[in-house]
């Protein structure tokens, strides 16, 4: 009976839900969500930043239902799944081109394509690729995106392991801090996801405003 019990509980998974990733695939589960979000296209819907804060989080033996992990491995899975996913999905995109957008019916990924090229557009490649990180949707499709305009394969590289591990290990370890510093903190679990979600859309926000200030100080000029 144990057995069967183990493989319903596997296939009943919530994909959507961090935590019920985290119970059922453990720090393996984190380490296949990164690269999927990261480098497959069909990936875009996972809660990538949700997952790396509440891991963390997990790490401080704070989690309900008994689930734990260790921060070492965790870490490792983590970057390694964001930045194996990442140059995945450019190489990708330098193979099939923008075919493989062109065929997709979520309008979420055309937007998201559309906002990842603008994003090239504007802010150059090094800093698109930093910022796309910390976007969903956008951080799926910038990396196939980059490779089909023919972003060089070393600037797509050097830039995509900072961003990748910046964000991979900054929600990590953003959630392990919390979690050791406040008791019982996984009560609060939902509002202070949607926190750091919003927390993590700052530098792009950032850069928004910056980019439309100089903007209308150059109209203002000419």
């Amino acid at each position: 009976m144990t057995a069967p019990l183990f493989a319903a509980s596997q296939l009943a998974v919530n994909v959507l839900s961090a935590q019920s990733l985290l119970a059922a695939f453990g720090v393996l589960g984190v380490g296949v969500v990164m690269f999927a979000e990261t480098g497959l296209l069909i990936g875009f819907f996972l809660p990538g930043d949700s997952l790396l804060f509440t891991a963390g989080l997990l790490c401080t033996g704070s989690g309900q239902h008994g689930v734990q992990l260790s921060l070492a491995p965790l870490l490792v899975a983590a970057a390694v799944g964001a930045l194996a996913g990442a140059q995945c999905g450019y190489l990708l995109g330098r193979k099939a081109g923008g075919a493989l957008l062109a065929r997709s019916r979520s309008v979420r990924l055309r937007e998201g394509a559309q906002r990842a090229e603008e994003l090239l557009e504007r802010y150059g490649h090094a800093k698109a690729i930093v910022l796309a990180r910390f976007v969903p949707v956008v951080r799926t499709v910038l990396n196939p995106m980059a490779g089909a305009l023919g972003v060089p394969a070393r600037t797509f590289t050097v830039w995509q392991v900072v961003g990748g591990l910046v964000w991979s290990l900054g929600l990590t370890l953003g959630g392990y801090a919390l979690g050791s510093s406040v008791p019982n903190v996984d009560r609060y679990l939902l509002p202070m996801v949607a926190v750091i979600v919003a927390v993590s859309l700052i530098p792009v926000a950032a850069e928004l405003y910056r980019s439309r200030r100089a903007a209308k100080a150059k109209e203002v000029r000419g």
